[in-house]
């Protein structure tokens, strides 16, 4: 059991459909039982966190901070980050990925392979991006989604984000997968909107993977399974 408390730095690999806050507050259960059975009694509050949020509908690399690591955080959270996934080409939903239904459809006729891959070239060093209204940002101190699911819009400015690379790695009409690589606070989301305009069609984000942040690579992660076979044995 380790010492959790004076603080950890935790690899895991975030499922389908769970929220981070959810793997966060299952990580904290399954420690806290941990050090009843191996030491008992009840102990104190325990400080856990995680850095970067995934969307429910995205899996891959999530880092857990515990105890006084919480205090880095941040540090974690600025760190370059590793993405792949897949586009779906000539359709949009409202929040750019698979949590709505299809709101509109495009033409995708004149859509080629050169095309595709030469309208990256759009998207690679700085760009302005601007977040889905259905995300955790701030607006006049509510969150966007809030807005959103209240049937409301809102203004969202766009923000200079940084994609050192994007790759096509797959094309096959209408679906394209991709690898990107960018800089913290960087929508995919938003990418494949942006994608699809660019592409004179529409297009939303049917699967996303984080696979790296700064030199933490999913390949190391755990399981939430993993994770709780190794506190309670």
């Amino acid at each position: 059991m380790k010492d959790f408390r004076a603080g950890q730095v935790v690899l895991i690999n975030k499922p389908l459909t769970w929220t981070s806050f959810q793997v966060v507050n299952k990580m904290k259960y399954l420690i806290r039982n941990g050090e009843r059975k191996m030491e008992g009694g009840e102990k104190a509050w325990l400080k856990i966190g995680h850095a970067g949020t995934l969307d429910p509908l995205a899996t891959g690399l999530l880092i857990v901070c515990t105890g006084k690591q919480t205090r880095n955080i941040e540090s974690y959270q600025a760190q370059e980050k590793e993405y792949t996934g897949t586009f779906y080409i000539g359709a949009t939903t409202p929040c750019y990925d698979l949590e709505k239904e299809i709101d509109a459809h495009y033409p995708t006729e004149h859509i080629t392979d050169e095309l595709i891959k030469e309208t990256t070239k759009q998207f690679t060093g700085a760009i302005q991006q601007t977040p889905p209204l259905y995300s955790a940002i701030k607006i006049d101190g509510k969150r966007a989604y809030d807005i959103a699911r209240a049937g409301k819009t809102a203004e969202i400015k766009p923000k200079e984000v940084t994609i050192t690379e994007f790759t096509i790695t797959r094309i096959a009409l209408p679906e394209v997968d991709f690898k990107v690589v960018c800089s913290k606070g960087t929508y995919i989301r938003s990418l494949a909107r942006d994608f699809g305009e660019a592409l004179k069609s529409g297009a939303h984000l049917t699967a996303l993977c984080r696979t790296r942040i700064g030199q933490y690579r999913l390949e190391d992660a755990l399981s939430l399974e993993e994770f709780e076979k190794s506190i309670l044995g």
